[in-house]
């Protein structure tokens, strides 16, 4: 099983657009095959970081298809448009 977790920082004034990425990303669970579970999450705690993902995949593979997918693809463009940072680790769970 290979664990991706993903942390965002927003730019500061997009909030509806922070929510809307945030709605559509959450809802690519049960779409994408690929995606074995997923859950999103804002930071509440405040911190260098607003929000973030953790997903598990199959494989390496998995994980690669779930982001050429023209799917998330549409969800990271948006995300795109609105954070100022973002840091990823993908790992093999044991």
């Amino acid at each position: 099983m290979i664990r991706h977790i993903v942390m965002w920082k927003f730019r500061p004034g997009t909030e509806p657009e922070q929510e809307q990425f945030l709605h559509n990303l959450r809802a690519l669970q049960g779409v994408i095959p690929e995606l074995v579970s997923s859950e999103v999450g804002r930071n509440v705690n405040g911190g260098e970081y607003d929000a973030a993902l953790v997903s598990e995949f199959r494989t390496f593979e998995d994980l690669e298809t779930y982001k050429n997918d023209p799917r998330h693809q549409a969800v990271s463009a948006l995300c795109k448009s609105i954070r100022v940072d973002r840091v990823a680790v993908d790992y093999e769970v044991l």
